[in-house]
């Protein structure tokens, strides 16, 4: 039981971690204080069910359906173009990320854009019902990997939302948020790239 957990845990870590657009937005956020504990949750309790769906069969479905994973796969590209050509033109025009600078957004606002950028982030289908799904019904106890997952999500994002304020100093220069754009359009349009020649 216990390997299936941490299994579960390394593995969503590893795909967690990457920069993306749902990172991106919990941090943004988290350094402004504006309803970024709700989001962390919303996160976390998406990543839960979806990890639970792809372990426990979601996973083969998807698999061997072309349609859907058609829908997925240009679904997917359409998305991480988009957003990596925001990201290209906010890094013409960076900003510091000044807390006090941004119109406050009511929680309900904030929670449907959160709410937006999990469930049409093409990773969360790949990754997280796809990969970690697919892993997880390998497993010797699967509903222990899931567990696994779903921890790896519940601290790598209460660790954003917690953690944030150290990150200010940095991510109150233009010139920080001018890289990080730019990285983050690369890691979209790479993706993008990817799914088209899947």
């Amino acid at each position: 039981m216990w390997q299936s957990y941490s299994n579960g845990l390394l593995v969503a870590f590893g795909l967690i971690m990457a920069i993306g657009a749902q990172n991106a937005f919990v941090l943004a956020q988290s350094l402004r204080r504006e309803h970024h504990l709700p989001v962390a949750a919303l996160c976390v309790l998406f990543d839960a069910l979806l990890m639970s769906a792809g372990v426990f069969g979601l996973a083969s479905l998807i698999s061997q359906s072309p349609w859907l994973l058609s829908i997925t796969r240009w679904g997917g590209v359409l998305f991480l173009l988009v957003y990596g050509i925001l990201a290209l033109q906010r890094a013409l025009r960076p900003q510091g990320l000044d807390p006090s600078s941004a119109a406050p957004r009511s929680r309900r606002a904030v929670l449907l854009a959160a709410l937006a950028v999990t469930l049409l982030n093409p990773h969360v289908y790949l990754d997280t019902v796809l990969l970690i799904g697919s892993l997880g019904a390998q497993q010797a106890v699967p509903g222990a990997y899931a567990a696994g997952a779903a921890s790896a999500s519940a601290l790598w994002f209460f660790g954003i939302a917690l953690g944030a304020a150290w990150l200010a100093p940095w991510l109150a220069r233009p010139a920080t948020w001018r890289i990080l754009e730019i990285l983050v359009a690369g890691m979209m349009f790479s993706v993008a790239w990817q799914l088209i020649h899947w």
